[in-house]
């Protein structure tokens, strides 16, 4: 959200008040779905989830999935029709991820999460647009931020899998973290840097900024490459979260 009302025009409190709770609805909606269906894991990985916990049942959880579902395009349509479009093309990525079991394919699962990223981050901005002056996507800024953030998510995200690989493998995932155990933290360890470089030389930035830049990147790909039990990876990801936020706000 932060990084939309970065690229976004000039806006006032309601257009962010609809844009954060629209954005928070479909967030709401992809955990209650993707808890829906990772109850097995969620056993070992995350306990203290409401169904692993046992405050809520399945049958509960997947009927409020359902009716979440018709409530977010039904919120939807009241902005426009291509608000209501965006939300009908993240409901699809996650029917994809959960009921096509996508997510269980270490590349098919990094797609639905670089779309589903996209189309929260496109929502976000139809409506902050809808409360400006100025039309949709008017500045060069806005084509190249959207564009690099759904590249570095697609490539970057299974960062998030390393501390779940215990459940994921009893769940039957086939995340990069199982399938190449060495090579995905070989590949954090290179990837992270480079990319951090890479947008630096890009967005022109000047040589403190840049080291700076790289740093961050390079210190959360060692800690992934050399740090590898479940408490580490967990730091190492939220520490993932920060770099991707500078990397993509730096614009």
């Amino acid at each position: 959200m932060i990084f939309t009302a970065v690229v976004s025009p000039r806006h006032n409190m309601l257009s962010l008040s609809c844009a954060l709770f629209w954005l928070w609805l479909h967030l709401f909606q992809f955990n209650v779905s993707n808890q829906s269906y990772s109850v097995h894991e969620d056993v070992l990985n995350k306990p203290w989830r409401p169904v692993p916990s046992g405050r809520i049942s399945m049958k509960e959880c997947r009927a409020l999935r359902w009716g979440l579902m018709v409530f977010c395009l039904s919120f939807s349509s009241l902005f426009s029709l291509n608000v209501a479009m965006t939300s009908g093309v993240f409901t699809m990525f996650l029917v994809m991820h959960e009921d096509f079991h996508l997510s269980h394919h270490p590349i098919f699962k990094n797609l639905c999460n670089a779309g589903g990223y996209a189309a929260n981050e496109l929502g976000s901005l139809l409506i902050l647009y809808i409360y400006s002056s100025k039309g949709i996507f008017t500045r060069r800024n806005e084509h190249k931020c959207t564009f690099l953030q759904r590249v570095v998510i697609l490539l970057t995200i299974h960062a998030q899998d390393f501390a779940d690989v215990i459940g994921d493998r009893m769940s039957g995932r086939r995340s990069l973290p199982i399938v190449a155990p060495k090579g995905s933290r070989i590949y954090m360890l290179c990837a992270l840097p480079l990319f951090s470089f890479a947008l630096g030389l890009f967005w022109s930035l000047g040589p403190f900024s840049t080291v700076l830049f790289v740093s961050m990147g390079s210190w959360v790909g060692i800690r992934y490459f050399f740090f590898r039990d479940e408490m580490s990876d967990q730091s190492s990801y939220r520490l993932y979260n920060v770099c991707i936020f500078y990397s993509l706000s730096v614009a």
